[in-house]
């Protein structure tokens, strides 16, 4: 079943008052199957990142459609397409993006804060998730206190805990040591064996040979678009 459908999307950047226009994106169209692994990779300036915003509803295209299951998101507005970032979308970023302030377990409860959620239900969830990456007895340590594996973990969790129906995953493996690295991508395979959608954005091939699918983007235009033959793994035995 399709998941996520993109048709004729263009993305344009230029200054007000300038003709100078950056062509980001140029009518890509792809389609997203629901529990499959995808890998986004390009050159710098190929357009992923751009791609990548778009999909996580973090901007809009210039022109072109983006159905995420049942909804027509470029023609939400602003408010709408924050509740869609909320209740649909997962994000995993390489710089980790938590709250310094907080506690691992404070930080994977602030989305589900931002839905209104009972102080005891976005609690029991986040230990929940907690347990299942590995950090059950790391959940009142500060993002200080961890490793930067144990941080990416916390990322993790923190992406799953509205249940998802994309993970969008921005070289998430890029500042960490390879044995450290090779952990978080056995995670991503325990995910995507549950039957979660993930796409990642990578310049990393060993990271893109674990995917299903390898998607590849040069000066905005879709030139590749193959599957891998990846077996896919063997479920988890705690599905999330």
């Amino acid at each position: 079943m399709t998941i996520a459908s993109i048709k004729d999307m263009t993305k344009f950047y230029g200054s007000s008052g300038s003709d100078v226009r950056v062509h980001a994106l140029r009518g890509v169209s792809i389609d997203f199957e629901e529990g499959e692994s995808v890998a986004i990779r390009g050159q710098s300036g190929s357009g992923k990142s751009t791609l990548m915003n778009l999909l996580g509803c973090l901007d809009r295209p210039t022109s072109g459609r983006y159905f995420l299951g049942d909804i027509d998101v470029a023609r939400l507005d602003d408010d709408q397409l924050s509740e869609i970032r909320g209740e649909r979308i997962g994000f995993v970023f390489q710089s980790f993006n938590l709250i310094a302030q907080l506690t691992v377990l404070e930080n994977l409860e602030v989305p589900l804060f931002y839905q209104g959620r009972p102080p005891h239900e976005r609690l029991a969830r986040a230990k929940q998730l907690a347990e299942r990456v590995g950090l059950g007895d790391r959940g009142h340590h500060r993002p200080a206190e961890l490793s930067g594996g144990q941080q990416q973990r916390a990322a993790i969790a923190r992406a799953l805990i509205n249940d998802p129906l994309l993970i969008l995953a921005d070289e998430p493996t890029g500042n960490l040591d390879t044995a450290t690295g090779d952990m978080i991508l056995k995670l991503f395979d325990e995910l995507h064996a549950d039957g979660k959608t993930v796409i990642v954005v990578t310049h990393e091939p060993e990271v893109a040979d674990r995917c299903d699918r390898i998607i590849t983007l040069r000066d905005g235009e879709l030139v590749e678009d193959v599957r891998t033959g990846h077996v896919r793994p063997t479920a988890a035995a705690t599905p999330v």
